[in-house]
């Protein structure tokens, strides 16, 4: 069965890396119809080695759609998402719009892909940082009992978009050069410089993004006591956010276990030879379907503590190859067909 597939901000970021990721892993298109701005509405774009037409993202774009993935930000998502899902057309949603909403699913299929069971056509994909960071804590969680983790993010100026990873490299380009640099997409030089915002603040002095790794994460693991507190940075890398981590579990931990459940979790890999100076960089994981675990070691501030370091591409399991990922679970239900009205 093949399917007619919607790409809602097909011309951004992670829409390309969501039409690589199709091509790549010969996921069955009948139709792709990219959806963008009316901006960009007559503009053609290459898939499976035809011609495309962009059109512009309205409600009747999506009548006869099968599914859609959305990756246009969280207003065009609340606009567009509702009326396609009335039109009968499956949205995987790539923004926090309705992510904890009660009656939408909240997936990564590795951790609770049976949430697909049950969905009003709406189902979400979580942050970025979430996602990864639960692809190694959702194994060691189900082996040694997970009461709470502390996070600090390292996320890649392409969470942002294009436009941010074209900031850095303009910034680079001028201090290499002599000249001032300038700044437009972050409020604050990001070359050879760190920012501790990532989203905006609320009353509590968390960012949103912050906030996002425990509202998501109880979500995800159906573990509604968990306690997480995370600061989150961005930094000048340009692909693949890292997120150093120190958790404390009800059993006792091992480091050798911890390594075993990691390794053996589909979509995680475990890199930890410090000796041989072996341990996962965002350089060597971006591009990879894989999320990568390491510097795991016993964390002396708990009881049963664990330290570890994680780090995925968000472009990717962050983003565009989780909701690919949720499209092929609901293929293999054989749930993915519209409904008809």
């Amino acid at each position: 069965m093949a399917y007619k597939v919607g790409i809602v901000g097909a011309t951004g970021a992670v829409g390309q890396e969501i039409l690589a990721l199709l091509a790549s892993r010969n996921f069955p298109v009948a139709e792709l119809r990219p959806l963008a701005s009316a901006r960009s509405a007559g503009k053609k774009l290459s898939f499976g080695g035809k011609e495309w037409t962009i059109a512009e993202a309205k409600p009747e774009a999506f009548d006869d759609l099968d599914f859609a993935i959305f990756s246009a930000g969280g207003d065009i998502s609340r606009a567009l998402a509702p009326e396609a899902a009335k039109r009968g057309c499956i949205v995987i949603d790539n923004s926090s719009a309705f992510r904890m909403q009660a009656d939408v699913p909240l997936v990564v299929p590795e951790i609770n892909g049976d949430a697909l069971k049950k969905h009003n056509n709406i189902i979400a994909n979580p942050n970025c940082s979430t996602a990864i960071s639960l692809m190694a804590m959702a194994p060691l969680h189900k082996e040694f009992g997970l009461i709470r983790f502390f996070a600090s993010t390292y996320q890649a100026v392409s969470g942002t978009g294009a436009a941010a990873m074209q900031e850095l490299q303009d910034q680079l380009h001028q201090w290499a050069e002599g000249k001032e640099i300038t700044k437009s997409v972050y409020p604050h030089q990001i070359a050879f410089n760190l920012i501790p915002q990532v989203d905006s603040f609320d009353a509590s002095g968390y960012t949103k993004e912050e906030l996002k790794m425990v509202n998501e994460g109880r979500k995800i693991l159906n573990h509604p006591k968990l306690k997480v507190s995370t600061t989150c940075v961005r930094v000048p890398v340009l692909r693949a956010h890292s997120i150093a981590i120190s958790a404390e579990f009800e059993k006792p931990v091992s480091v050798e276990r911890a390594r075993e459940v990691i390794a053996a979790f589909p979509g995680a890999e475990v890199i930890d030879n410090p000796a041989n100076k072996e341990y996962p960089m965002p350089w060597f994981q971006s591009g990879k379907e894989k999320c990568a675990a390491g510097r795991i070691r016993k964390d002396d501030a708990f009881d049963n503590g664990l330290s570890l370091w994680v780090v995925g591409d968000q472009l990717w399991k962050g983003a565009a190859l989780n909701a690919i990922q949720i499209a092929e679970e609901l293929h293999k239900m054989g749930t993915l067909k519209r409904k008809a009205k």
